[in-house]
Parts: structure tokens; sequence; C-alpha cells
């Protein structure tokens, strides 16, 4: 249970930053819970730097 407890809530925010380390951008990410989500989805950032997850609807900017 800690492993669990140590991942982010999903959706907790409506905007998230993200690099071009962490491409390919996915939500949820990595980092946070799935069991209480929306199925992982792929965004595709790279070419205009946004993205909005067609599920919750959060924004990802990608920053450098």
């Amino acid at each position: 249970m800690a492993a669990a407890s140590a991942k982010t809530l999903p959706n907790a925010q409506k905007t998230y930053e993200v690099s071009r380390a962490e491409l390919p951008v996915s939500c949820p990410m990595p980092d946070m819970m799935l069991w209480n989500s929306h199925p992982k989805v792929y965004l595709p950032i790279e070419t205009t730097g946004k993205a909005k997850c067609p599920y919750c609807g959060a924004d990802f900017v990608l920053v450098d």
C-alpha cells in the first residue's frame, strides 16, 4: 500500500507542464494512480507544444 500512496492522484490538476525528457506524454501520467482514472491515452504534443486529454480535459504544455 505504501507504493500506491507515493503515486499522485490522477486529474488533480487541470494543467500539467511536461518537458521533452518526459515524451511521449500520456494521460494519466506514469506517476499517477491508474485504478481510479480513465484509460491511458497518448497525446500528440510535439508539434504544437500543447495537448488536451479527450477523457478528463486536462491541458498539457511542453516546456523547455
